[in-house]
């Protein structure tokens, strides 16, 4: 008498779990040979970072390592965050290869832009926040810092303070393609947006309010993109999303 075969779901299910198990692991050494690569050169990555602030501190002041290890860990650390970053379209398309054989042709049409754009506007906004916003930011705080206080700050406080400060900007620039996807989903709709612009202008204001340093500069040079990122992602949805005629 033959043994049964295992159930196909069991198997397709094993199949799967061993295809993203492989996705990761190329993931993982992914990152690991950009980080290998750039660890050398840790320090001057550390130095791009910090040059901003450096030059806007007096000749007297400087970074400071309050902890006895921090000198040699947030360089690294922050390798590793380049590392992440560099790799970040590579990551996407390896989710994007698990995802798409159990998506219909015309899904497929639609979600490669989609990736590909969610990809240049993250970078996009990593950059405004690098180049635009990031000198601003710190000279309220330099500025603004009481007369007989000598402004110092930890190598590591500062690396989670430019961190933070790229990371919002990179996802805040996702709002076109979040737009989007909401709209292709039928959770909103094109008409419902369009009525509740003025609440969502000031929702954006409120939050760049509260996730940027708390300067003027900062939080308009977030809520402004983030309204007319909002209205791109509209205009998108208008020009590709097909709203049934009334009868």
């Amino acid at each position: 008498m033959k043994s049964p075969n295992p159930p196909t779901d069991d198997v397709s299910l094993m199949s799967h779990f061993i295809e993203l198990r492989g996705r990761f692991i190329r993931i993982f050494l992914a990152v690991l040979v950009v980080f290998l690569a750039l660890v050398g050169f840790s320090r001057e990555l550390y130095d791009l970072i910090s040059n901003p602030l450096v030059a806007l501190l007096p000749n007297e002041s400087s970074l400071i390592a309050t902890d006895v290890a921090s000198g040699f860990l947030a360089p690294i650390r922050l390798t590793f965050f380049t590392a992440l970053f560099i790799t970040v379209p590579f990551i996407l398309m390896q989710i994007w290869g698990f995802i798409s054989p159990g998506l219909y042709h015309h899904e497929k049409r639609t979600a490669l832009p989609l990736l590909f754009s969610s990809i240049a506007l993250f970078y996009l906004g990593v950059t405004f926040a690098y180049f635009i916003v990031l000198v601003p930011a710190l000279k309220f705080f330099v500025v603004f810092a009481p007369d007989n206080v000598l402004p110092m700050t930890d190598i590591d406080s500062y690396l989670n303070f430019v961190i933070k400060l790229l990371l919002v900007f990179g996802v805040m620039f996702e709002i076109p393609v979040v737009t989007l996807i909401l709209v292709l989903m039928r959770l909103v709709s094109i008409a419902s947006l369009t009525n509740k612009r003025r609440y969502i202008i000031v929702g954006c204001f409120a939050v760049a309010a509260v996730i940027t340093p708390p300067d003027g500069a900062s939080m308009l040079m977030l809520a402004i993109p983030m309204c007319l990122l909002f209205e791109l992602g509209l205009i998108m949805a208008k020009l590709l999303v097909k709203t049934p005629k009334a009868p």
